[in-house]
């Protein structure tokens, strides 16, 4: 059974950092790529970032380019998602996914996680 947990979710205030992780289990971690969305309250699910399964080719959304870094450990099965300088638009429930191929689509992803809440206070 694929199951994905995220972690490391919480309030923050605007301006800090937050680091998340996605446990990857019953699946051949290493084969897929793995990416990162988020969906605010209201609002539909959108692209954060991505990493090839080698973790060489990174895919990340202009919204969070340059203050996000997504990065793997095929060693852990992990996938993390560290965030810098964060702003309160960035509040959102946070879901990794597993994707054959497709990173930047929704549908490409065959495996989620349950998500986790990321809140930044002004």
């Amino acid at each position: 059974q694929v199951q994905l947990v995220e972690s490391g979710g919480g309030l923050v205030q605007a301006g800090g950092s937050l680091r998340v992780s996605c446990a990857a289990s019953g699946l051949p971690f290493s084969s897929y790529l793995m990416g990162w969305f988020r969906q605010a309250p209201g609002k539909e699910h959108k692209f954060v970032a991505a990493i090839s399964w080698s973790g060489r080719d990174t895919y990340y959304a202009d919204s969070v380019k340059g203050r996000f870094t997504i990065s793997r450990d095929n060693a852990k099965n992990t996938v993390y998602l560290q965030m810098n300088s964060l702003i309160p638009e960035d509040t959102a429930v946070y879901y990794c996914g597993a994707s054959a191929g497709a990173p930047l689509v929704l549908a490409g992803y065959r495996y989620w996680g349950q998500g986790t809440q990321v809140t930044v206070s002004s």
